[in-house]
Order: C-alpha cells, then sequence, then structure tokens
C-alpha cells in the first residue's frame, strides 16, 4: 500500500501533514444542514456585480473559450 509519505513533496514538508490520512470525508460528531422552504426558488442574480469593462473582459473570455471548444453552455434548469 503506498504510503503518503512516498510522495516526494510530502518528505519536504513533513512537519506539515499528519503520519496518517484521516477518511474522507472526515468523521464528525455533529452533522450540519441547511432546512429549505417548501416551493422556494434560489434566486438568479449575480454574487457580486462587475465594472463595464471587466463584464465585457469576461464575456469576451468567455466567447473565445466557446469558440475553441474549452467550455461549452449550460444545460441545467
Amino acid at each position: 500500500v503506498p504510503s503518503i509519505h512516498d510522495q516526494p513533496i510530502v518528505s519536504e514538508f513533513l512537519d506539515v501533514f499528519p503520519d496518517e490520512l484521516p477518511g474522507i470525508p472526515p468523521v464528525r460528531e455533529v452533522e450540519f444542514n441547511i432546512e429549505l422552504i417548501p416551493g422556494a426558488e434560489p434566486i438568479s442574480k449575480a454574487p457580486y456585480r462587475m465594472a463595464p469593462i471587466e463584464l465585457k473582459e469576461l464575456k469576451d473570455q468567455l466567447q473565445e473559450l466557446l469558440e475553441r471548444g474549452f467550455i461549452r453552455p449550460s444545460v441545467s434548469p
């Protein structure tokens, strides 16, 4: 079984990495959840505003990525 210490970067920073890795996801004593309101819809709003010049640059970059096939339009509802 490979060990985390077999990784070259780990041997450089032994003080940062634990001897054994916890499982994924880590075991937690308390589980948290968010109670949703029945029938509530998520809002469709940008998390923050952009200056017009920043927005134009973003749109230009997205268009270029679309044209080159690196990204595709979202089809989520």
